[in-house]
């Protein structure tokens, strides 16, 4: 934990916007240098322009690989396209649309030319093709969720409307890499852009009637405080409070490139990470103004639940709150739906799961795994330990299929409201009834062969028996859910668990691990799970 953690962002905190930007068009990328090629992660392609790793090079060679990536899978309809407050997501937004433009697409961009929340994207994409229009749309977000200021990112959202599965992500990170060492020969580009209007705002606002009680929240008139951080959902929550007639208060409307207003993160770098306290300094000065205060990051994916009695909520705990009101208060869900959870997400939620009579389906890291359910309905809630998740209209149809922090930020006002008790209070009679679990995730150095060989190791290669003196009863290398693998192991005990993974960026794998005996037990699965990991690669 960095020394300034939670203390107020000063000058020399703050990126230069004009070096960051000029980074942006002026330097070029070698993609011989692993560090400046596309690489899509989990959520897109992220870097800095002052890193050589987001420059306008980047982003027309990975539209034009998504012009012939959708033109090869047949996607003949409109390309939605939004981006959010980073910096450098306009100049990256304008690249994109020139290369679009120049390929013949026909792009929907914001109206009012605003920004987009990823979640709005989403709806708008299923949305449209639900529809039936005799063609299917696709869309680009264009952010690096709640990275540094310094940072951009670039998403590509298919047909189905979440994030593009690894096959479609390595064809475009590949083509993309291809064309950038062939000099962006392959780029068709023109300096005019074509894009039509779309009301993004409007058409996600007046829905959520659809998917959130809002006559309940209205009725029990709860105080709702929304901090966008920043980040795209501002407009949102002001329309919302005036479409709706709420009891709303957006308690920070200042959108700054630089976040110069935030909080550092953990650290010491600015984030908007609306899961950490230190980030959430600010918001949570707030907690004993209103009876629910929420957070959202950059591109509003993200969630952060405040309570006067609770302070912040750990994603974990609200996500098993959130579970049981939800399939308690929404009956015309299926009854075969299921219950959605990553396999680093805390095993609490496996123990509502049961007292629900609800199948669990546990998926390794990555919202992507949760679209097919979400899309047919035989998943009814996603979620993940990073607070990020989604679930199904009141009718049991597809909301979105990426995460929505804004939807999960109303719906622990309508829970307020309904059971007129806050989140935090649900959750400590959850731990009345399944036990008080306590979860970290710490990090180990690794080499990058270790991590390779972690990103690949099976369960079969743990040797131990035991796990923090309990017998060991599963160990995991493919997801329960779906037999996909995790890119690393889990092992389990009927009282604890740890998982580990390899980091993408830093030469450490991490650790996650949880206990439902407590901190001293807990602290003994990390120290044996490192020596357990450690043992199998050879450390």
């Amino acid at each position: 934990m960095n020394d300034r953690a939670g203390t107020p962002a000063t000058a020399d905190d703050l990126v230069d916007l004009d070096a960051l930007l000029a980074a942006y068009h002026e330097r070029v990328p070698d993609v011989s240098i692993p560090e400046q090629k596309v690489v899509f992660g989990t959520s897109g392609h992220r870097g800095s322009s002052l890193d050589t790793a987001f420059n306008d090079t980047h982003i027309a060679a990975i539209t034009q690989a998504i012009v012939e990536y959708r033109t090869e899978q047949g996607t003949t309809g409109p390309l939605f396209i939004g981006r959010d407050t980073h910096a450098l997501s306009a100049p990256a937004e304008q690249t994109a649309l020139q290369v679009l433009a120049a390929n013949g697409i026909r792009v929907l961009a914001d109206a009012e030319d605003g920004f987009v929340p990823t979640p709005a994207l989403s709806h708008a994409i299923i949305k449209y093709n639900r529809e039936e229009h005799g063609d299917t749309a696709d869309g680009i977000v264009i952010t690096p969720s709640h990275n540094p200021p310094r940072d951009g990112g670039f998403k590509y959202n298919p047909p189905h409307g979440g994030p593009a599965d690894s096959d479609a992500t390595s064809w475009i990170a590949d083509r993309a890499n291809a064309i950038i060492a062939d000099g962006n020969a392959d780029v068709r580009r023109q300096d005019e852009t074509a894009a039509e209007g779309y009301d993004f705002l409007g058409s996600y606002v007046s829905d959520l009637e659809h998917i959130i009680d809002i006559e309940a929240i209205k009725r029990a008139g709860v105080r709702i405080g929304a901090d966008p951080l920043g980040g795209a959902s501002l407009p949102y929550w002001e329309r919302i409070r005036d479409h709706y007639g709420l009891d709303l208060t957006v308690v920070n409307p200042e959108v700054d490139p630089t976040w110069a207003f935030m909080t550092l993160d953990w650290d010491g770098k600015i984030r908007m990470d609306p899961s950490s306290p230190s980030a959430m300094a600010s918001v949570l000065a707030h907690k004993d103004e209103f009876d629910v205060l929420t957070g959202n990051d950059a591109d509003s994916d993200r969630h952060g639940i405040v309570t006067p009695d609770g302070g912040l909520m750990n994603p974990n705990h609200y996500l098993a709150v959130a579970i049981e009101y939800l399939y308690a208060h929404r009956p015309d869900w299926r009854d075969d739906a299921a219950i959605g959870k990553t396999l680093v997400s805390s095993s609490i939620i496996d123990r509502v799961a049961e007292s629900l009579g609800r199948r669990l389906w546990e998926v390794p890291v990555g919202f992507k795994w949760f679209v097919p359910g979400l899309i047919d309905g035989s998943v009814a809630f996603g979620g993940e330990e990073s607070a990020g998740a989604s679930f199904l209209r009141k009718d049991g149809t597809a909301w979105t299929t990426d995460k929505d922090g804004i939807i999960l930020a109303l719906l622990a006002s309508e829970i307020t409201a309904v059971t007129g008790k806050t989140p935090s209070q649900l959750y400590t009679e959850l731990t009345e009834r399944f036990g008080d679990p306590v979860y970290q995730r710490v990090d180990a150095a690794a080499s990058k062969e270790q991590k390779a060989r972690l990103s690949k190791l099976d369960g079969d290669a743990i040797t131990a028996d035991t796990l923090a003196g309990d017998p060991i009863t599963a160990k995991l290398s493919k997801a329960p859910g779906n037999d996909a693998a995790v890119g690393g192991v889990k092992v389990v005990t009927d009282k604890a668990w740890f998982a580990a993974r390899p980091s993408g960026t830093e030469d450490v794998y991490k650790i996650y691990a949880e206990s439902f005996v407590g901190q001293e037990h807990l602290e003994q699965v990390q120290r044996e799970a490192k020596e357990i990991v450690d043992a199998a690669l050879g450390a």
